[in-house]
């Protein structure tokens, strides 16, 4: 027993050994040498489609929430841009996307999307009755699910801001036994028309997240403190969505 152990040792520091040695060096220089190569004129990327980010583990990628009324933005967000505290948020409706801008606390519709505490920045729920009256009629979705849409920073006219696609959310859908409270499911549900595809060709993707943040997007005031709309408008909204439920 004792001879088989030493030989497991042996092979283990042995092994160790040989990835130490191997271990890449960034500093390094890779020549044609070291990789092998194969040239290949003829590749095209015709028919080939990205694979939708969606699909995989995205904890740290970028993403707009809405559920119950309320929306946020994710701690990653906050991070991408450490000294942003205030935002506006845009919304095309032709084109069916979401933006986030960076903007002064100042500045008409800004709205802070973080905690005020300057050691720790976390993310911060809003409450918006109407921006998600608003949205959830706009895309003949159901309020009483969670949507969860993913993003990039991009920039844009010497500007940076947070791109949302709304016709590719991710949907957390509510269910309820008889006699309980209702649960949010924990695992996403995707638009049907996903079923038969990984993802966008390669030329429409490439469109996709390419945008002039002038051009068809309005600036929402997703505040109810700031009483743009009366209570009469919020309810004939509210009303309007739950009859297209």
């Amino acid at each position: 027993m004792n001879e088989i152990t030493m030989l497991n040792d042996n092979i283990i520091q042995n092994t160790s050994n040989e990835i130490m040695n191997n271990t890449y060096n960034p500093k390094q220089k890779t020549t044609s040498r070291d990789i092998e190569i194969i040239e290949e004129d003829a590749f095209s990327y015709d028919g080939y489609q990205v694979v939708r980010g969606e699909f995989f583990a995205h904890t740290y990628e970028p993403s707009f929430t809405l559920s119950n009324c309320k929306v946020s933005l994710n701690t990653a967000c906050i991070k991408k841009l450490p000294d942003v505290d205030f935002v506006q948020i845009l919304v095309n409706p032709d084109e069916k996307k979401l933006a986030v801008r960076p903007c002064s606390e100042d500045e008409k519709d800004s709205f802070r999307w973080c905690s005020a505490s300057e050691k720790k920045r976390s993310p911060k729920q809003i409450t918006c009755r109407m921006f998600f009256a608003k949205v959830i009629s706009l895309m003949g979705w159901n309020p009483n699910y969670r949507y969860k849409l993913l993003g990039k920073l991009i920039s844009s006219d010497n500007e940076l801001l947070f791109i949302f696609d709304l016709t590719t959310p991710e949907i957390y859908m509510s269910t309820a036994k008889e006699g309980e409270k209702p649960k949010m499911s924990r695992t996403p549900a995707y638009p049907t028309e996903w079923k038969n595809q990984f993802g966008l060709p390669v030329e429409e993707h490439q469109k996709s997240i390419q945008v002039n943040i002038f051009d068809g997007y309005a600036v929402f005031g997703i505040q109810e403190n700031r009483r743009i709309f009366s209570s009469s408008d919020i309810e004939a909204m509210e009303s309007e969505v739950k009859q297209n439920d």
